[in-house]
């Protein structure tokens, strides 16, 4: 089957019928183009007549994108992303055969949130992913740089705290300008210690976590740390992952937000099949049809809750995260 004006129908999707109606057209599609996604469908669902609605579809295991090629359709791969493999785990790797759908993807959801990318000037403190040359958040940060109006004073900062600092200090004192500060959490609590004024009208973004420098925290001790320190009253984070397409923002209290491509469901934690009620802490399913090329419908290593009105929260990540997914339905 072809998907007739695929990218204009995902970013221009405004009902649940719509999202629906063209989650059904992908799944299906993907099911005939994309040989591990079709084998792992075809061993747990006989019949494909009875899928009418997206909570029905197959989510597939994030592991698969460690050990296969995950491709949908048979163009050229433009890009391949990777994750870090700080946990000990193997690397996954997303095959990305159109990166102007990530563009697309990625700069309509930030700026659902938070306004034209344009305005804003971007500061990044990545140091981990700086570090390696395949990573899609640090790609979708040049891009938004390249977008910004002030180019000239953005930039990324692997270990520079005290040249991150002097131009924060001089940006906070400009009161008309947009500023955000995108860091990997232990980096950003890094920053926190050295800093000794207040950032003022600054966005402070954290997302990647602790990635083995420092001890795992809960979210909402992270955020009041950084709060504190840098003279904030919140702290926004940005849900992303090798394997997305996607992101989710979230502007307070670490409650995720998705744009209307992008859906979170969640299952069971003893039965990936089985998805449970709004409320519930379980494992974290993710729809992203801007995945259109690999596969959209991901049973991710997060654990969280969905709550009625969409939104999400995660609180952690699975143990022997290695021994789910695939080899549980084995």
């Amino acid at each position: 089957m072809a998907l007739l004006n695929i990218r204009e129908r995902i970013f221009n999707i405004s009902s649940e019928e719509e999202f629906n109606r063209l989650a059904i057209e992908i799944f299906l599609y993907q099911v005939e183009n994309n040989p591990v996604y079709q084998k792992y469908v075809n061993c747990i669902c006989k019949d494909l007549k009875h899928i009418k609605y997206f909570k029905q579809i197959p989510f597939l295991p994030v592991e698969f994108f460690r050990t296969q090629k995950v491709i949908t359709g048979n163009k050229p791969v433009q890009a391949v992303f990777s994750s870090s493999g700080t946990t000990g785990r193997a690397r996954s790797y997303h095959y990305v055969t159109d990166l102007t759908i990530y563009e697309k993807a990625s700069i309509t959801a930030y700026e659902r949130f938070y306004g034209k990318v344009a305005d804003y000037t971007i500061l990044a403190l990545l140091p981990s992913y700086l570090e390696r040359k395949d990573s899609s958040l640090v790609w979708m940060t040049k891009f938004f740089i390249n977008k910004s109006n002030y180019k000239e004073d953005c930039g990324f900062y692997l270990n520079e705290y005290s040249l991150l600092l002097m131009k924060l200090k001089k940006l906070s004192k400009k009161n008309s300008r947009k500023i955000l500060l995108l860091g990997i959490s232990y980096a950003l609590l890094d920053l926190a210690e050295k800093i000794d004024f207040r950032l003022g009208n600054a966005i402070v973004m954290e997302t990647g976590g602790m990635k083995g420098k420092r001890k795992e925290i809960i979210r909402k001790e992270l955020h009041e740390i950084i709060c504190k320190k840098f003279g904030i009253t919140s702290v926004h984070s940005e849900y992303g992952m090798t394997e997305l397409l996607s992101q989710a923002y979230s502007q307070d209290n670490g409650i995720y937000k998705c744009p209307p491509w992008m859906k979170v469901l969640v299952r069971e934690m003893n039965d990936p099949l089985t998805l449970i009620e709004s409320g519930r802490n379980g494992g974290i399913n993710i729809i992203d049809l801007a995945n259109i090329n690999s596969c959209s419908f991901i049973a991710t290593q997060d654990m969280g809750k969905l709550f009625k009105d969409g939104t999400f929260e995660v609180s952690g990540r699975f143990d022997q995260s290695e021994t789910r997914g695939c080899n549980l339905l084995v």
